[in-house]
Parts: C-alpha cells; sequence; structure tokens
C-alpha cells in the first residue's frame, strides 16, 4: 500500500496570522506530496514496501539517503500538520503539564528551551519534544528531515511536538525571521494532540 498526503482538518488560511495561507498551502501541497511521492517511489519493491513509516525509520539504514530524507519529510510533516489547530495555543494541562513541570521545572522554561533549540539548529531541520519510556520529557533537534525515531541521530524518544524550521515552512512571512516564526508557532499548538501522543507514548 503506498504512502498518501494526509488531508489536513483545517483550511490552509485556518492559521492566519500566526502562518500564512500560502505558505501552508505550497508547504502541504508541493513540498510535503513531493516527499510522498519520492518515498513511495524508495520502497517500490524493497523488502520495505508495505511496512508503516515508524517502522521503517525505527529499522532504517541510515546510508540510504533516498528513504532517510524522504521517509523523515513524509512522517515528520505529518505529525506537523497533526500538532497545529487554529483552536491552539495557551498550555497543556493534566499529565502532560506535569511532566513538563517535572523535566524543565515550568511551562516558561520549556518555552524558552525549545524555541532555542528550534532557533540555534543551523540550516534546515526541526526540533523536538520527545518523550522518554519513563515519562520523562526532552528536548532536542534534527537536521534536514532526519527524527527521533532514527537510529543514531542523538535525539532519542517519541517524538510528541515537532516544529520545521525549514526556510520553506516560514520565509514568505518571516523571511530571516525564525525567532518571530518560532513565538508565532505557539499560538497554534493543539496541546490536545500533543498529550494524546504522550500518553500514547511507545
Amino acid at each position: 500500500m503506498s504512502f498518501e498526503l494526509p488531508k489536513l482538518n483545517y483550511s490552509y488560511d485556518a492559521l492566519e496570522p500566526y502562518i500564512d495561507a500560502r505558505t501552508m498551502e505550497i508547504h502541504h501541497s508541493k513540498h510535503h506530496q513531493g516527499y510522498t511521492n519520492n518515498l513511495n517511489a524508495a520502497v517500490e519493491g524493497t523488502e520495505l514496501e508495505g511496512n508503516s513509516i515508524e517502522s521503517i525509520l525505527q529499522n532504517l539504514d541510515m546510508n540510504n539517503k533516498a528513504v532517510r530524507n524522504n521517509g523523515g519529510g513524509f512522517y515528520n510533516h505529518n505529525l506537523y500538520w497533526e500538532v497545529m489547530s487554529p483552536n491552539g495555543g495557551g498550555k497543556p494541562n493534566g499529565e502532560l503539564a506535569k511532566a513538563i513541570e517535572t523535566s524543565f521545572d515550568s511551562f516558561e522554561n520549556f518555552k524558552e528551551l525549545f524555541s532555542k533549540a528550534a532557533a540555534t539548529q543551523f540550516g534546515s531541520g526541526w526540533a523536538w519534544l520527545c518523550a522518554q519510556t519513563d515519562g520523562s520529557l526532552t528536548i532536542c533537534s534534527t537536521p534536514n528531515q532526519d527524527n527521533p525515531l532514527m537510529p543514531g541521530v542523538g535525539c532519542g524518544g517519541f517524538p510528541i511536538l515537532g516544529i520545521d524550521v525549514w526556510e520553506h515552512a516560514y520565509y514568505l512571512n518571516y523571511q530571516n525571521k525564525r525567532p518571530d516564526y518560532i513565538s508565532a508557532f505557539f499560538n497554534v499548538i493543539n496541546w490536545d494532540v500533543v498529550t494524546k501522543r504522550f500518553l500514547e507514548r511507545k
């Protein structure tokens, strides 16, 4: 079964003014579609065909650049769209809020550390909030389309929140002001989805 570009749960303009409609349209229909098409081409006729994207990434030969780049791009963007909502923002509550306080002392400190990881990722990449098997949380960043599921990236755990800091994610609206985009991202985070991922961590 081929991987398919996911449909968004909101319109391209729903995240404005934080993320503009034109960026959303290009990002989803062009960039993510490209990763999806290229991933299908890379796994077709191989032993990877028919496997879940999580299984492919967790058992990845990191020298397989086509699957590494496009599989990562497919998975990362799936998560990115999922953890945003026009009704997002605010703070988490319940078990995730407690885990953030335990791991980072406060939500404000978590926000500062996550923003720093995103802002200081050199070049293209992602910043992640990851859940560990013991329920603790960690923050890290990865280059390009690498993610915490992949072996040996130095960024372990189950990703429950991710921000895309490739320029195509923000440049039309924010130009070179990546920190402004990162700050805006906190207004659209769907903490219900992030909490669900935390509770379902593997």
